[in-house]
């Protein structure tokens, strides 16, 4: 994306903005001359953003503390920002991933709060917004979920079942959005981010290994034989929220160096 003003007449929410893929890709919509608002739950975070945001291009730039797990509150602060800074055209949710562990250790729970964070927030904020993309004839939503949508990563028994509720959640809104309105997901392998660092340290003491030792054995199954920067992950999600991209509506697109092995 050479454009700088591609988006300049955009405005976006970016959710989970404070940290890793979230934050890159409200750099990179930044970039594009997107007017953004940051959605996370750490304030001090949100608001160290916003100059760096400027900096990089936004045509503006706010920041919105909000808990996905709070839903009543959320819907409120989402009308409160619809009121002061006019329609939303591009959605892009993105929240943390649960703790791992075995599915069948997993509590109720553990699955209810898992899919309120992602699932029922996401839709939530899409009856919000949608409504204003339908009447600017354009607008955009694009979920940040996992490659677990493909395959099932073990380990991850919660995560991996929220991911696909959400990439049919996406699917079945593709064929209801209306032309010129479109959905898609974007699907990260290993990402360095503050997330898989912490899974490798828990995946390493429960067996037993070290984290560096995880992480290569991940890596092993990584053509590209690195980890994914959160900048590349980004790219993939500016492109989508393009202008250049409205014929793509209902697809999900791995940025996993190569690792899925379907077709």
């Amino acid at each position: 994306m050479s454009d700088r003003s591609s988006l300049s007449d955009k405005h976006a929410l970016v959710c989970g903005a404070s940290a890793g893929i979230g934050r890159a890709t409200a750099l990179a919509l930044a970039a594009q001359g997107a007017r953004v608002t940051v959605l996370a739950r750490r304030a001090d975070r949100l608001e160290a953003l916003i100059p760096a945001l400027l900096d990089a291009g936004a045509a503006s730039a706010r920041a919105l503390t909000a808990d996905l797990d709070d839903r009543a509150d959320l819907a409120q602060r989402i009308e409160s920002l619809l009121a002061l800074a006019g329609p939303v055209h591009i959605l892009i949710n993105n929240a943390g991933g649960p703790p791992g562990g075995p599915l069948l250790q997993a509590t109720e729970e553990a699955l209810l709060t898992a899919l309120g964070r992602h699932l029922l927030a996401s839709h939530l904020l899409a009856q919000k917004l949608v409504p204003g993309m339908v009447e600017a004839g354009w607008g955009r939503i694009v979920n940040i979920i996992s490659t677990s949508v493909y395959e099932p990563i073990a380990g991850l028994g919660v995560s991996n079942t929220t991911r696909g509720a959400m990439a049919s959640w996406a699917k079945s809104l593709a064929n209801e959005l209306p032309p010129g309105v479109t959905i898609n997901n974007v699907l990260p392998g290993f990402t360095d981010t503050e997330r898989l660092s912490s899974l490798a340290e828990a995946r390493a003491t429960s067996a037993g290994s070290t984290a560096d030792a995880i992480r290569a054995d991940w890596l092993a199954g990584v053509p590209e034989g690195r980890l994914i920067r959160a900048e590349e992950t980004a790219a993939a999600v500016a492109f989508l929220v393009s202008p250049a991209a409205g014929a793509i509506r209902g697809v999900s697109l791995q940025v996993d160096g190569g690792r899925m092995r379907s077709i």
